[in-house]
């Protein structure tokens, strides 16, 4: 026969107390290297702001490393959810503008290298000079040509950037997909047969 024991709650272990100490250390750190507009916008006691200020003043190491220890330990008087949810938040961000700068080139090297994807990219984009668009593209390969500075390439660049952007303005989110290649048309051209 089995008693039924009392449960105890046992307290973590010290390896387990460093660990949480050494994440409310971590985000600490995180919170040292965003910029004076994202940590306004996140909410922190005053004590633990200032002294992050502070950290991100700091250039020596040891200094710094005893500064990020301090933060860890302010860390631990305040509810370390709410700000791992904003850090989370600006990462996102963060991650979705990349894609959208890759989204951006990767329109560029394919007007570049694509003739007909021109006609796709103004289909996309029916806003878009095309007049422009082909003058650039031209500039573009007669700048390889003659090994000259990029300076169309960028203008082609900064042209579909502009673009892009006032899509996701008027859209709401950012533009990060770019479309598929055109089907093929089935046999006998896209005709409908019984």
């Amino acid at each position: 026969m089995t008693q039924d024991l009392p449960d105890y709650d046992d307290p973590p272990s010290k390896s387990q107390l460093k660990r949480d100490m050494d994440a409310l250390q971590g985000i600490g750190a995180e919170l040292v290297e965003l910029n004076t507009h994202q940590l306004e916008s996140v909410e922190l006691p005053e004590t633990l702001r200032d002294a992050i200020i502070a950290a991100q003043g700091m250039k020596r190491n040891e200094a710094r490393r005893r500064q990020l220890q301090y933060i860890g330990k302010l860390m631990r008087q305040v509810d370390p959810a709410p700000i791992r949810a904003r850090l989370d938040a600006f990462l996102s961000v963060s991650a979705e503008h990349t894609a959208q700068l890759h989204h951006i080139e990767r329109w560029r090297d394919r007007l570049i290298a694509e003739p007909l994807a021109v006609s796709e990219f103004i289909a996309t984009y029916p806003e878009a000079d095309s007049q422009q668009l082909r003058t650039l593209i031209r500039n573009v390969a007669d700048e390889r040509s003659r090994n000259k500075p990029p300076k169309h390439y960028r203008a082609l660049f900064q042209m579909i950037r502009a673009l892009v952007e006032e899509r996701s303005r008027t859209a709401g989110k950012l533009v990060t997909d770019t479309p598929s290649p055109p089907t093929p048309l089935p046999e006998g051209g896209g005709r409908f047969q019984p």
